[in-house]
């Protein structure tokens, strides 16, 4: 066990990404037997640029820092690896890990990370290296397959929940407002904007539309024009993955994602020329998953726990593996962590079940058991109503 430990990141950072760097590397300094441990700036590609950075020596203090530090410390990447092994690029991870004596292999992120983590796992295997790679689940969209979540969704719900109420609150206070479209990351997946199902009435979203129920933009309408002749006001909640048209400038990274804000920029134009009525949108983006201030205290404890957990098994020479969480039974939340194969989540994109899905008002009651116990019990807008 002399040989040095490798941890990366990549895709959106999270607001517990760090806890898991905090899990990895002081899990990883009980082993005297390791070399050391390395960090590489920018995910996959420090590990090609040799951009690394040795744990090992790190203070304890600055340790300890890392559980609160926003953002992602090692910065992340976006950039998909080659499917032909033979290519350059290989040749040139490869001297990297010889160059600093790296044996063991953690790769924290979402599906995107997870096909670098499968194909890293193709590549020692093709050529006869005997270097085990482990994935840490991330994504605040929590649509990794396999897992009961995924690390750093239940920070980002809070955030949506807290602060829709908020808007909610702001919205109300006109005799005669507006409607305000909020729209909410989430990729292809509706789990996020479904959050602030939450919010108890009167301070709740009239509408909620994720991809997963359809889109009928006729329906729509006439749904938020007799809530705004009701009330003199409305907010809707979308995932900005709606199919409703618009177009996006920004380009697409190396996996053919395009950025997909702007459809409810597009939906207030419509409200424009259809309904003649003013409205507002607002985009609830980065701060999504970076606001330190709601983060989860289950999050946080798991983020911590499926890094450690992933260095327990990386050691013990487990390889092509993600960390699965899996959700006990019982009436007080508790979980434990698992491997399942990284074949079987790579590039796979877990959709809202039927059964959490009522109508765009309402969802079940059985999302709100699963979504609650996540929060650990941290939802904490609440105001007086006259």
């Amino acid at each position: 066990m002399d040989k040095s430990v490798l941890y990366f990141q990549s895709g959106g950072p999270t607001a517990v990404i760090n806890c898991s760097l905090y899990g990895a590397v002081s899990e990883t300094k009980k082993y005297p037997g390791i070399a050391g441990i390395f960090g590489s700036r920018y995910g996959i590609e420090g590990v090609i640029n040799d951009d690394l950075l040795n744990f090992r020596d790190l203070s304890l203090e600055d340790l300890r820092a890392l559980r609160e530090m926003p953002g992602a410390a090692l910065g992340s990447s976006r950039k998909k690896l080659p499917a032909d092994l033979k290519d350059p690029v290989y040749d040139q991870i490869i001297a990297t890990l010889n160059k600093h004596d790296i044996g063991y292999i953690l790769v924290n992120g979402g599906n995107d990370s997870m096909d670098t983590c499968y194909r890293l796992t193709e590549l020692f295997k093709a050529r006869r290296l005997p270097i085990p790679v482990i994935g840490i689940p991330k994504t605040i969209d929590n649509d990794l397959a396999l897992t009961d979540h995924a690390v750093g969704y239940p920070s980002a719900a809070l955030h949506i929940i807290n602060t829709t109420a908020m808007i909610i609150d702001d919205a109300k206070a006109y005799k005669k407002g507006k409607i305000v479209l909020v729209e909410i990351m989430g990729r292809d997946t509706g789990w996020l904007t479904a959050a602030t199902d939450l919010l108890p009435e009167g301070r709740r979203p009239d509408l909620i539309y994720i991809p997963e129920m359809g889109w009928d933009e006729e329906e729509f309408l006439k749904e938020v024009q007799k809530i705004y002749d009701k009330k003199g006001y409305a907010v809707c909640a979308f995932s900005e993955g709606m199919p409703i048209q618009h177009h996006n400038d920004c380009g697409s990274d190396s996996f053919g994602h395009h950025p997909m804000e702007g459809c409810c920029i597009s939906l207030g134009h419509i409200i424009d020329e259809k309904l003649h009525i003013p409205n507002r949108t607002i985009e609830l983006s980065i701060p999504t998953r970076a606001d330190p201030l709601l983060r989860s205290p289950i999050d946080v404890q798991e983020a911590i726990g499926v890094a450690r957990f992933a260095v327990r098994n990386v050691l013990r020479n487990e390889t092509a593996q993600v960390v699965s969480i899996k959700r006990d039974p019982g009436r007080i939340y508790h979980s434990t962590f698992c491997l399942v194969s990284v074949k079987k989540v790579a590039d796979q994109t877990v959709f809202m079940p039927k059964e959490y899905c009522v109508d765009h008002t309402h969802f079940s009651a059985s999302f709100k058991k699963y979504l609650e116990p996540l929060l650990g019990g941290k939802v904490v807008y609440d105001a007086f109503q006259l």
